[in-house]
């Protein structure tokens, strides 16, 4: 791995080796998502707490301050909406130009094991690969996202997590599950968990992540979870003592209820 490749993984995974990435890309195919109607609004309290943010070239562009900002990942494959017949349809969206003219510290994609667009989006994925590489830009592969979401087992997931991490990803974002070890250790690349709809609670949340930390991932790429919910401070400052500190879900959610304390 040479210097530049190395130097960007160190900006969004922490010496660690663990990494609490922001996604707040939803907008480019949900529109003005809730909470994230004002998305620098929405930011503002919680970068203190992450490691990067996940976000299009037009959000960063617009609301992401550039002076001291935090590590960028930006999601550079769309071209779909809710308002469209299937949402694996993505391309590319951003040439590697405007990559390097943003000064991403890595790049992420989505890829659809198992639809009808699976080699449309892995081919995006693979070219991806191949321009990233060329500069050092560590591409992260987005995995079982829209309908195949509800193939959400270890089989499906180790599938679809190795055959990214065969085609060049350098970090894969998928989902918990029962059995989450078995995704983990069958890709050879370090693998974060996705957080998905929204949970019924808190503690939901902390014990998937805590579980899943314990079985191999390196971190979290949560976005709903956090800023959804009525508490988005308390759930950040939890969250980061898991992925961090090595927090217990117990241990999580009485860090939560004293900062939801201090913010009222």
């Amino acid at each position: 791995m040479d210097w530049g490749m190395k130097n960007r993984l160190s900006q969004v995974i922490q010496p660690d080796g663990h990494c609490f990435f922001l996604p707040i890309d939803h907008g480019y195919f949900q529109g003005p998502t809730r909470c994230l109607e004002k998305p620098g609004e929405t930011i503002k309290p919680l970068l203190s707490f992450v490691d990067a943010l996940f976000v299009t070239r037009g959000v960063l562009r617009a609301v992401v301050n550039p002076d001291n900002s935090k590590p960028i990942i930006l999601r550079v494959s769309g071209a779909t909406s809710m308002a469209s017949g299937d949402l694996a349809n993505e391309e590319i969206t951003t040439s590697i130009e405007e990559i390097i003219r943003l000064n991403a510290s890595a790049v992420g994609i989505s890829v659809f094991i198992g639809s009808d667009y699976q080699r449309q989006t892995l081919l995006n994925l693979a070219h991806l690969v191949n321009d990233c590489e060329d500069y050092g830009i560590p591409v992260m592969a987005v995995t079982a996202v829209g309908k195949e979401l509800e193939k959400r087992d270890a089989r499906y997931l180790a599938l679809s997590c190795r055959i990214a991490a065969e085609l060049g990803a350098r970090i894969v974002k998928t989902y918990w599950c029962e059995d989450f070890q078995k995704v983990v250790e069958s890709c050879p690349v370090p693998v974060v968990m996705a957080g998905g709809p929204k949970c019924e609670s808190e503690r939901e949340v902390f014990e998937f992540v805590y579980d899943g930390m314990q079985k191999g991932a390196i971190g979290i790429n949560l976005g709903r979870n956090v800023w959804q919910n009525a508490h988005p401070v308390a759930m950040a400052r939890a969250l980061q003592a898991i992925i961090h500190e090595n927090a217990t879900a117990k241990e999580a959610v009485e860090i939560f209820r004293e900062v939801r304390a201090k913010c009222v």
